[in-house]
């Protein structure tokens, strides 16, 4: 038998159809996780739709605004 894994996955939407992200940042320095969502969205600015804090580490899915 032979068994596989996949490291991604198919990007999930919101409602009004923006592609979500996931960020994984520093959760003790919120500059950390602005600049990686703002690279992310190439400076257009984002929302974040979930903050999720374990340990030292935040993971936020965002979707970016529209250009």
């Amino acid at each position: 038998m032979t068994l596989s894994a996949c490291g991604t996955s198919a990007p999930l939407f919101t409602s009004d159809g923006r592609a979500t992200q996931q960020i994984q940042c520093s959760a003790t320095n919120s500059g950390d996780c602005d600049q990686r969502a703002r690279t992310q969205c190439a400076q257009k600015g984002y929302d974040i739709l979930t903050r999720d804090v374990n340990g030292g580490v935040a993971n936020l899915v965002i979707a970016c605004h529209p250009s």
